[in-house]
This record gives C-alpha cells, structure tokens and sequence, in this order.
C-alpha cells in the first residue's frame, strides 16, 4: 500500500517532513488531549514497531487534513510472541476544517486495510502497549469518533477510568499510619529497594501482573529514574509482596502506578499503606496532584483509589473489532 487517492486529497503513508505538520494538526483537531513533538517521536516514531507505511496520513495541497495510526508487532513485547493475528489503531483524527466530508471513515478504512494486508484479523483501539496515547475511546469528549468507530464494527470490550486526587494537604490518614505500624511490628518491611531487590521486583511484576509492568518498571530504572520512586513491601519471611510507584511514565512525576500487591496478600491493609507512601513521596518531591489512566471503576483497585480521596475523570473504552480471514 502506497496511497490511496480520494478526490484532490491523498491518504498515503508517513513521510519525512510530516511530523511538524501532523502535530499541529492533531493539537487543533484533539485540543483535549494535544501532543508535543517530542511525545510524538517517542511514542510513534521511536517506537520498534513503527512502519512509516502504517501511519496513514490524508494531504491536500501539501496541507495535513488527518491521520489514522495502525501498528503491528514487529517485535515482541516478551517472549517471541508478535501476536500475528493482531493489530492497533492508537489514535486517529481530523482536522477540524476538513470535517463533514467522510475523511475520518476512509482514513480508518485505510488503516485497518492496511492491517488486513499485514494478516491481521483482531484490531483493537487503542491500547496498543507499550505506547498508547490514552487506554481507549472518550467516547463523552469525541462522540462522534464514537459513532464512527461503531458503525466500523468496533465493539467495547470493557472501560477503563482515569481517577486525580489534590495532594495538597495530604497525609497519612490515622487509620492507614496505625495499619502501617501495626504490620511493621509483624515483621513487614516496606521501604526502597535496592538494586538487588530490582530482580524480584521486575520478576514480581511480570509474572503476577502484566508484562509491560516489568518493562516500564525497567525502562523508567535504566532511563535515570530515582529508585526513591518505588516503595516495595517485604512480608515477615523475606519475600517481596506488594510495591507502588510513580513517574514510571514519560518521567511525568505526578503520575501514579504501576501498583501491585499479590492476591493472597490483599485485605491485609498493605495497599492502602503503599499507595500513602507514594503520595508522601510525590508530595514531598512539590507534586500537587496524583493521577493515572486505567482501572476498573467497580474493581477492588478502583474502590481502593476512590477511598484514597481520587475521583474519576475520564471514563475510557476498550474497542475491538474482529474480521475472518
């Protein structure tokens, strides 16, 4: 696939000299959710699943209208797993002066045919790790990408919440403080870890969780990230239970997570404790406000945020859409 003619406009793949142009044009099209040129190149050019041919870009007149972003594994997130029967659209948009003229169904269209070429059946929008823009669709802020994602076949999956929280003023609430020294006294240690300690942490993560937990708990050390971030919890035997953190991505310090605490050890108190040890330390490094992209509003987690003072801001969701061979 090269480009595909539609009147005086063409849609055809990324070239040099786009960047400057499609980022403007995503900024006047998604003013909620702007991006800047170096959040672009990390998170789509710098990406090591980036095909030039995938980022489908609409031009006239050597003008950006649009652009419909389909990504493949071209290699593994773990394992040698490339998920070959999968694709993601992490964003698509249209300028707002070329709306009205079905320009955002043939730029998908021409993402997901450019996916179909590639073998893939399963599209999801749009989380696509390890670099999503956000977890999926705001389908209250863009209703009528909601509509049109629809009437392509995209079905919710699930929803994912956003949730912030002021930390001006905050401390330890008096429950959560006793709790913390009630399971000191037992023989918890919580605290930073080591470099030895990263092993564990990162194997914790990967095998309890999810992979991309480990890889950006990996990533955010070996980029230069203070170890000060992560708060682990040790049980009274030795082994690692639980950690929390933040400024895991993009460097953003104010935002929280990833946060984890094993199955068998829940109930116990120690994820309340973690996640207050966390926003102490992003507190005490001038954070004014904790946030994140993704939890289930009705999920133990979800409810272990709202009663930590976070509210929901965003309800995201989850699309995909499946095609036969």
């Amino acid at each position: 696939m090269s480009s595909t003619p539609v009147g005086s406009r063409e849609i055809r793949g990324f070239r040099a000299g786009d960047g400057p142009p499609l980022v403007a044009a995503w900024c006047r099209s998604a003013p909620v959710d702007p991006i800047t040129p170096d959040r672009f190149r990390t998170l789509v050019l710098l990406d090591a699943n980036f095909d030039p041919e995938g980022l489908r870009v609409a031009v006239a007149g050597g003008r950006v209208l649009g652009a419909a972003y389909a990504v493949r594994r071209l290699t593994p997130l773990h394992g040698t797993d490339l998920e070959p029967e999968q694709g993601w659209i992490p964003f698509f948009f249209v300028d707002p002066a070329a709306r009205g003229q079905g320009l955002g169904r043939q730029l998908l269209t021409d993402a997901l045919n450019w996916l179909r070429a590639q073998g893939r059946t399963t599209v999801d929008f749009s989380s696509y790790t390890p670099h999503y823009i956000l977890p999926g669709l705001d389908a209250a802020t863009y209703p009528e990408a909601a509509k049109l994602l629809d009437s392509l076949g995209f079905r919710t999956l699930y929803e994912a919440a956003a949730m912030d929280r002021s930390l001006v003023g905050h401390r330890m609430p008096d429950a959560v403080a006793r709790r913390r020294d009630e399971l000191a006294l037992q023989g918890y240690r919580f605290g930073t870890p080591a470099d030895d300690d990263l092993v564990e942490l990162i194997a914790l993560a990967g095998n309890h969780f999810t992979r991309d937990w480990a890889r950006a708990i990996r990533e955010c050390l070996a980029g230069g990230a203070p170890a000060d971030r992560i708060v682990v919890v040790r049980e009274p035997g030795g082994r690692l239970v639980g950690w929390a953190m933040h400024g895991a991505y993009e460097s953003a310090v104010e935002r929280f997570g990833p946060f984890g605490v094993l199955a068998e050890m829940r109930g116990t108190g120690l994820g309340k404790v973690l996640l207050h040890l966390v926003l102490a330390r992003m507190r005490a490094r001038g954070a004014h406000g904790a946030w994140f992209l993704w939890t289930g509003e009705r999920s133990p987690a979800g409810q272990l945020y709202r009663a930590a003072g976070f509210e929901t801001t965003r309800v995201f969701r989850v699309q995909r859409r499946e095609s036969a061979r």
